[in-house]
């Protein structure tokens, strides 16, 4: 282990690190000299790095069930997640920014050891699922593209990802830029599909301000929708990608970031809610009428191929395959923030890499079916969720820790609401998984 100020190897950059050119271009907006137009990109990459968590495998299962069984009719649940994750993303990015530290170093600095310890044990936990989730969507979809065994796949998405993890030590750019490169991939790849399927547009628009639950399954995967959009990773993550960056020096520099970070957070995530959007209308389109029985990542493909043409299921694999590769890059980026602000140390990234990977390697090896391995990764993030939900909403309350930006009573009621909202449901999705009865739910 090596100290987080441990100074690096010469001739590379630390971790996060930006260059002095960069450094330069913010201090002069900070300061009030004229940027050009494109100044926005100077603050952009952390919303966008965060994004990723909204787009990752485990929202593909959800999304194609919800087309395929009921059409566009939850198309509104989508946007509800979306508007719920924007808010918590955004008060994330304002605690990095303001304070100068990122979430898991707060929640060290707030809580006696035994405590700490335990925080970070669940949020350990929950690192390792994500990337359970992350790694095994990009082995499916490499293996379906390619026809290779899975595990094959696995190994060759480990080594894959490893290599854009990297980039780190040439600084954040880099690597913001490869993840960047994938979110616009899978964007890409989804705005074929809708070309490639027979959307009915009028059906959708409705569906997206029209509220309704027909019946007990839809509820079921309005919960798996919700309760599972507001990830832990993402929200530690966020913090830390915004802590010290821009380096501000006064209160007007902090609020002109929190302004810059706000926007940012608007846009990467309305791309991501588009996504999340396109992912159920093309399984509206594609499979409600004649095929609402799909459920499962392997058969969406089988079946979206001989209805819409191989380009359809080419862009769908490829999608998945830059969702699990860049999901898992981030998994990692946030498992090892979280590591060390919980603990104040630093791993070796090839030993970070693999403390979360060997579990999907493992769950492979001994036979147990992938979606089911999906299925019980989102169980163990619900149950991991609370802690940095409402660690989130404690914090950016206290004018102790935020001074002049804690929460107006707005934003405060807001994020109270948001996280109710998501506990509960994710409480839903624990109690059917393990078969507990559950109210309105058969």
């Amino acid at each position: 282990m090596v100290a987080p100020n441990a100074a690096t190897a010469p001739g590379r950059a630390a971790p996060g690190a930006m260059s002095r050119r960069t450094e330069g271009a913010i201090r002069d907006v900070l300061d009030g000299r004229p940027g050009g137009r494109a100044r926005f990109l100077l603050f952009a990459g952390p919303a966008v790095t965060a994004s990723i968590a909204y787009m990752d495998p485990g929202n593909f299962a959800t999304n194609i069930q919800a087309g395929a069984r009921y059409g566009y009719g939850l198309l509104w649940v989508v946007l509800l997640a979306n508007l719920t994750a924007m808010l918590f993303q955004a008060l994330s990015a304002k605690l990095g920014i303001v304070t100068g530290k990122n979430l898991a170093e707060h929640c060290r600095d707030a809580t006696t050891r035994p405590v700490r310890l335990a925080l970070w044990g669940i949020s350990e936990v929950a690192a390792m699922a994500t990337d359970l989730a992350e790694f095994l969507g990009g082995a499916i979809g490499l293996s379906l593209l390619t026809g290779m065994p899975l595990m094959a796949g696995m190994g060759i998405t480990a080594v894959v990802t490893y290599a854009i993890l990297l980039l780190e030590n040439e600084g954040f750019r880099p690597l913001e830029i490869a993840i960047g490169a994938m979110v616009g991939t899978i964007g890409l790849c989804y705005a074929v599909e809708l070309l490639v399927a027979p959307v009915a547009w009028g059906e959708a628009a409705k569906g997206l301000v029209t509220p309704r639950i027909p019946d007990a399954q839809a509820l079921t995967i309005a919960v798996g929708i919700i309760g599972a959009t507001v990830m832990p990773h993402a929200l530690f993550l966020h913090s830390g990608l915004t802590q010290g960056r821009g380096n501000p020096r006064t209160e007007a520099d902090r609020r002109l970031l929190v302004r810059y970070s706000n926007r940012e957070v608007v846009v990467a995530l309305l791309l991501a809610g588009l996504v999340n959007m396109a992912m159920v209308i093309m399984a509206a389109a594609a499979f409600h009428v004649g095929h609402s029985e799909v459920a499962e990542i392997g058969e969406a493909y089988r079946t979206l191929t001989p209805l819409l043409g191989p380009a359809a299921g080419a862009a769908f694999l490829v999608s998945l395959l830059a969702s699990g590769i860049s999901s898992s890059v981030v998994g990692t980026l946030a498992g090892q923030l979280v590591m060390q602000g919980f603990t104040g140390w630093r791993i070796p990234l090839l030993a970070r890499r693999l403390v979360t990977m060997l579990p999907a390697f493992a769950v492979v090896a001994i036979g147990v079916d992938p979606t089911q391995a999906l299925v019980l990764s989102q169980v163990v993030l619900s149950l991991a969720l609370p802690v940095p939900m409402v660690a989130l909403v404690v914090f950016t309350r206290r004018r102790s820790v935020m001074g002049p930006f804690a929460n107006g009573p707005l934003t405060q009621a807001a994020a109270v609401a948001g996280a109710a909202l998501v506990l509960a449901l994710n409480m839903v999705l624990l109690a059917a998984a393990f078969g507990l009865p559950v109210p309105g739910l058969e």
